[in-house]
């Protein structure tokens, strides 16, 4: 069976993992709104932002979960943290993927590391920035845009490397790249 596999099984398990991966992403996000959105969000789905290193699937995945969440939020932040958040989602799960690829002659643990920075830069740059003048009532002061920056940063950085990284690592052992790169062999 896995000799004969082309490009409709690869096709087909990119979208079953895309739609898993955002089902997921929507999980681990609304039955904790209260955590996951605002200036200091730990949102459990972006410990997910590891995935894109082991599959392409994860990127629209990640996206389309991160839309979704967004979407049905309880916070209700409007059509700017729906489009926004989602494309620093996907240009996070791009530069991911793309990194851990470009630093490929490197020990597997510093690539990792420096893959899983685009979540936490893209995040707190994007989500930060219009995240003060949406939950901001007057003037928006650039300090302020900083603070909110900042406090993206921290909670994506816990997010991202303290419950992603360990997670990539059990992922890993686990052989779920391998599915990858016997897909698309095929």
């Amino acid at each position: 069976m896995s000799g004969n596999r082309g490009s409709g099984y690869r096709n087909t398990l990119y979208v079953v993992t895309s739609a898993a991966v955002a089902a997921v992403y929507v999980i681990l996000t609304l039955p904790f709104a209260q955590i996951a959105y605002g200036p200091l969000q730990f949102r459990l789905a972006e410990s997910m932002a590891v995935l894109p290193i082991l599959m392409p699937a994860a990127i629209p995945g990640l996206a389309l979960g991160c839309f979704l969440a967004n979407l049905l939020s309880p916070m209700n932040l409007g059509p700017v943290d729906i489009i926004f958040g989602s494309l620093a989602t996907l240009l996070s799960a791009i530069c991911t993927r793309w990194l851990y690829h470009v630093f490929a002659k490197i020990k597997e643990f510093k690539k990792d590391l420096i893959a899983l920075l685009p979540p936490v830069i893209l995040n707190a740059l994007i989500v930060g920035t219009y995240l003060t003048f949406l939950l901001t009532d007057g003037p928006v002061l650039p300090s302020l845009i900083l603070i909110n920056i900042a406090y993206i940063a921290l909670s994506e950085t816990v997010v991202v490397y303290l419950i992603g990284y360990p997670l990539l690592i059990i992922l890993r052992k686990s052989g779920v790249g391998r599915i990858w790169e016997g897909a698309k062999k095929s």
